[in-house]
């Protein structure tokens, strides 16, 4: 079976995308800060009859991080890493002049640093996974055959996916990804690349995360390393960021899931997504 690990996995997103491998078949090494939602979690995602490692502890601390990919190397390796454990920098959110220079470090430590400090413990089990490479004969490269994908349909393949977008236009879309191995999901946000009153220190963090990413993909060519804009949800981490705003109406995380499944489902090419109409679309193009 195919092995994860999840930061951040006791709820929100995390766990929502824990659910969704866990009913695939996916073996599952999750963490959390807080004990008692992550073991609670684990017992559900259990009971799809997968293996689950669940481990209490903070990405900030490299031991922790240690710990995780050893518990992912006991389950058999590991074909998936997603960075989705995150820190605010301050709550409620607050203008950059008054933000604590403490919290931004915070907000730097647990979205940037950590998330390099993982995936550099995960590197060597990632490049050893085979799951993606069996997608090869599903979605071939093809040299001149263009094709698009319409959100309604089938998968269809484009081998210049980034030809419209300058943020990723220095990734490879060469025939080196033939026999990728594993994959780098790293949790962005919208607040990465918009200005948005007192999301400064956050946005900030996330801005960093995304160049980290792009130039992981750029050092990693066999991994596929996907950063991924979820879009607004309903979580505990925006309820403490806005505190005073309304946010029944925001979709829930299990909403996301799909397009984050999407990536996987077609191997997609490393680069920016953002979610929208469950799948994933790559950043500077609109869904069709």
């Amino acid at each position: 079976m195919p092995v994860a690990i999840i930061t951040g996995a006791s709820k929100g997103l995390g766990r929502a995308l824990a659910g969704a491998l866990a009913r695939r078949g996916w073996d599952l090494v999750v963490d959390a800060r807080s004990a008692g939602p992550l073991e609670e979690a684990a017992r559900e995602l259990r009971g799809a009859g997968t293996r689950v490692v669940a481990l209490p502890g903070d990405v900030a601390d490299g031991g922790h991080r240690a710990a995780l990919v050893a518990a992912a190397r006991e389950l058999g390796g590991l074909d998936l890493l997603v960075n989705n454990a995150s820190a605010l920098g301050a709550e409620p959110l607050v203008s950059l002049a008054d933000q604590p220079l403490e919290g931004l470090r915070t907000a730097l430590e647990v979205n940037v640093v950590a998330s390099l400090g993982l995936t550099q413990d995960a590197l060597p089990l990632l490049r050893t996974s085979s799951y993606l490479s069996s997608y090869e004969e599903v979605i071939p490269y093809i040299e001149k055959t263009p094709y698009r994908e319409e959100i309604d349909t089938s998968a269809a393949y484009d081998p210049y996916p980034y030809s419209e977008n300058s943020q990723n236009g220095n990734l490879s879309d060469s025939p080196t990804y033939v026999g990728a191995s594993g994959a780098v999901l790293n949790i962005s946000s919208d607040a990465a690349v918009e200005a948005y009153a007192t999301w400064g220190g956050y946005g900030a963090a996330k801005a960093a995360l995304d160049q980290q990413s792009a130039v992981l993909a750029v050092e990693e060519p066999g991994l596929r390393v996907w950063w991924v804009d979820p879009g607004d949800m309903r979580t505990d981490l925006y309820a403490a960021a806005v505190p005073d705003d309304d946010d029944s109406g925001r979709p829930l995380p299990e909403t996301v899931v799909p397009a984050l499944l999407w990536l996987l489902d077609r191997a997609a090419r490393s680069g920016r997504y953002t979610a929208a109409a469950g799948r994933a679309v790559p950043a500077g193009r609109s869904p069709r």
